[in-house]
């Protein structure tokens, strides 16, 4: 039983009961919305960041006008969605035993190749290993769109990640409409060249019991191949931080899957033996896996990063890796941008589940007459320039998982580690060859480059910029230009690359080609003052 995913746990369901509410259940849940929408902002750290408070006044009112119509279930699934609006995810629903919900005893995993049962009570081990069709009637594809419009996010790898749970839990399967009955849930699979149908009885699930239990329950299957190894990544699934070394491949190997401490040994002893052991063994790759990390105390985070910054024997580019994924998040957020700032470290895995800057640290907002519980987030974390709108902590090297990966126990982004070099950044390589006078070589060098799968989440615009008006600082106007060049050709839909590279061409005395790329900004952004007075001068600059 060794198959496992470590879940962000969003619990969006409440009891078995899915006819309308009566009317004085009605009345209650629209002065819960009410209540609800009063008393949002003040909890919110910044409740209207993202959607104007026309459209969550607009929201609110209609979920209330419709409540006489609704089951308890689409209530809550039409909550949801509000909170969703609010667009960071630390702003969700839980519900506790308390409220009674229920889940499906399966696993579901959004591969690249489809959303797959990768584990299951033994009763349904006949889907288990199958790639989803169908909840009930409902295409799958259909499913998972309504399903995201009441994940809680930060960008679209925390929908993915979340979505995928939150179909275990029938009462929102119901309240979605995928589903008419939620005392049993059938899921059709393909499965061996062949559909499948099982009907899913739902049993009790305790949050506070049951959320940090990563391995698999007693009677469970897996989809994994049994006679295949067991990948690295999948060894100690109840260990919140453990290493493993490879001497054939000189691979020091940390798993850090919760920032929350142990009992026998907190992380900073943890990282300062893991520090002692790769100053004392030949290590050529060091990798840092928080692919299932989603966060805890990112205080807990500090002698990790001072750790990495004092070891000269680790922190280099080629020999550090970062892994990380949808379900990192939080304080493993944290964790991963201390990283990019003060290391060496090269990211592989998918992009992260957490905005750079994000929301955070939510409390609740307790509703009078249901009780649920809101939670909202209170802080506003900026780890990075305020400037710095990145969805997401992109991968250096992106590489993603296929059903037939887990099944046969390849873990494709260790490969992918192992087989890395060490080399020059990209914009390195770009500056030497424009130091060179060779542009054309720059050109192929970063069309090559963005084509690769692996740069697929890369972007160098920033770092193009930046170099272009480094020359310009120099007065090295031709260089510059080479480089705004290379900008405009690798991201055709910026604003900023045409705003730039006209620049650099007033500055050369071409008026003609500067006022070409200034209207070509201004089209992408009209609010380009910049552009609209360059181009409203007079006939000299025409």
């Amino acid at each position: 039983m060794r198959g496992y995913f470590r879940l962000v746990v969003v619990l969006l369901v409440s009891t078995f009961c899915f006819g309308a509410v009566t009317p004085d259940e009605a009345r209650q849940w629209q002065q819960d919305l009410q209540y609800f929408h009063d008393h949002a902002a003040e909890v919110h750290r910044n409740l209207f960041h993202d959607m104007k408070p026309a459209q969550f006044d607009a929201a609110v009112a209609d979920l209330q006008k419709q409540v006489p119509t609704l089951s308890r279930n689409q209530i809550i699934v039409g909550l949801m969605r509000i909170v969703a609006m609010i667009d960071d995810g630390h702003s969700h629903i839980p519900f506790d035993a308390s409220e009674g919900f229920h889940h499906l005893p399966i696993r579901l995993w959004q591969f690249s190749d489809g959303l797959y049962v990768v584990a299951g009570d033994k009763k349904y081990a006949e889907i288990v290993g199958g790639r989803v069709v169908r909840f009930g009637n409902t295409p799958v594809d259909e499913v998972l769109k309504a399903a995201s419009t009441i994940a809680p996010h930060d960008n679209a790898m925390t929908i993915k990640a979340r979505v995928q749970y939150s179909l275990t839990f029938p009462e929102v399967l119901n309240g979605l409409g995928v589903i008419g009955d939620p005392s049993h849930v059938p899921i059709t699979v393909t499965k061996d060249g062949k559909e499948i149908t099982a009907s899913i009885e739902p049993e009790s699930f305790d949050y506070y019991r049951d959320r940090h239990d990563f391995a698999l329950p007693a009677g469970w299957v897996d989809a994994c191949d049994p006679s295949a190894p067991v990948p690295l990544w999948q060894r100690h699934p109840d260990d919140l931080y453990w290493f493993d070394y490879d001497p054939k491949e000189k691979l020091l190997y940390v798993q850090y899957n919760a920032v929350q401490q142990k009992k026998d040994e907190s992380i900073a002893d943890f990282f300062a033996r893991v520090m002692a052991f790769a100053n004392s063994h030949p290590v050529d790759k060091f990798v840092l896996d928080l692919r299932q990390n989603g966060g805890g105390n990112n205080y807990f985070n500090l002698p990790i990063i001072h750790d990495f910054i004092r070891s000269d024997a680790v922190n280099q580019p080629g020999k550090l890796f970062t892994i990380i994924g949808r379900q990192t998040f939080s304080a493993a957020g944290n964790l991963t941008n201390e990283m990019r700032i003060n290391t060496n470290t090269m990211f592989v895995g998918e992009p992260s589940g957490f905005r750079p800057n994000m929301y955070g640290d939510p409390a609740a907002l307790i509703l009078p007459n249901s009780k649920i519980k809101v939670m909202l987030s209170t802080l506003w974390w900026q780890d990075n320039d305020p400037r710095d709108n990145r969805p997401w902590q992109a991968p250096d090297l992106a590489v993603e998982s296929s059903f037939a990966d887990y099944r046969a126990g390849r873990d494709p982004v260790l490969e992918v580690v192992l087989r890395a070099k060490a080399e020059k950044p990209i914009a390195a390589q770009l500056q030497a060859y424009i130091d060179a006078n060779h542009p054309e070589e720059a050109h192929q060098a970063l069309t090559e480059y963005l084509a690769d799968p692996l740069h697929r989440y890369v972007n160098v615009e920033q770092q193009l910029n930046n170099m272009g008006y480094e020359y310009l600082g120099r007065h090295d106007v031709n260089r510059a230009i080479e480089v705004f060049k290379l900008n405009v050709e690798a991201y055709p839909q910026s604003w900023n690359v045409y705003d730039s590279l006209g620049e650099a061409y007033l500055a050369s005395g071409d008026r003609a080609l500067a006022k070409e790329n200034y209207r070509r900004s201004l089209e992408l952004n009209p609010k380009n003052q910049t552009a609209r007075d360059v181009l409203a001068q007079g006939p000299k600059g025409s």
